[in-house]
């Protein structure tokens, strides 16, 4: 998808919720994504921030996602970066994700009155990746959300070091509203989730999803889409119509071989 003007900030299409747009996967309602959509909503009700956290690949960008989709589609916004960011890097990101008009001011104390002036407008701000904000864009967010005519929901996600990074801001820990990590599915909820989640998997046998979870997929929702974009090719070239031991081995022998810790 093409990062236009017009889509800068924006929630992503719902095309790109699944790992290499994964054709024929579907929403599944895990219970971290239902979680996550009652943590969300009540956060916007209460102008409030939360922090939704976890490893790569156990779904906390497509639980957002998901759920601001619902909740919120129009007013969302969303941030992110990978290398540590300075607040003029923060004040021009805010710029553009809100879409203001003319060109952003050269002064600090101009730039600042701008955001808050628009602020005052509700917003829901998704800082993608929350890890790589410094101290200072922390302490800049929050004076943010402080102002006293401000009209904005902080939803936090990031992956290893997240949660620690914000639990070391004390003024800005003492204000989250609300934490949730999102952890590995259970055994017990893959056997439920993955026949739900591609036709692929529908009338597979229980035990060899069982094996494939075990083996490869280790309750990871990002190695599940893999393996599943494998079988599919597979399936196609093999000419065969419903998923075997051998070729499910062989659709996540593609996988690194790295056990559960």
């Amino acid at each position: 998808m093409t990062n236009t003007p017009a889509r800068r900030g924006r929630l992503p299409a719902e095309r790109e919720d699944h790992f290499m747009r994964l054709a024929g996967a579907q929403v599944v309602s895990t219970r971290a994504l239902l979680t996550a959509r009652e943590n969300v909503r009540a956060a916007i009700e209460a102008k409030a921030m939360i922090c939704i956290y976890g490893q790569a690949g156990n779904g906390k960008s497509f639980a957002v996602n998901a759920s601001l989709r619902e909740l919120a589609p129009a007013s969302t916004r969303r941030i992110q970066f990978r290398a540590r960011p300075s607040t003029r890097d923060l004040r021009h990101e805010l710029f553009h994700a809100l879409g203001l008009p003319g060109r952003p001011p050269a002064h600090a104390i101009e730039f600042d009155r701008m955001l808050r002036g628009a602020l005052q407008e509700p917003w829901v701000l998704v800082c993608d990746e929350a890890q790589w904000l410094s101290k200072l864009c922390f302490e800049y967010l929050r004076y943010l959300w402080d102002d006293t005519d401000s009209d904005l929901t902080i939803v936090f996600t990031g992956g290893n070091g997240c949660f620690e990074m914000l639990q070391s801001e004390p003024m800005l820990e003492s204000r989250v509203y609300a934490w949730q990590e999102i952890g590995r599915m259970p055994l017990d909820e893959v056997l439920t989730v993955i026949p739900a989640f591609h036709p692929v998997w529908a009338e597979a046998d229980p035990e060899l999803i069982g094996v494939c979870d075990q083996e490869a997929a280790h309750g990871n929702f990002r190695a599940w889409a893999k393996i599943t974009h494998h079988l599919v090719t597979g399936l196609k070239d093999t000419g065969r119509h419903e998923v075997d031991e051998e070729l499910l081995r062989w659709s996540y022998s593609k996988l690194a071989t790295r056990q559960a810790v």
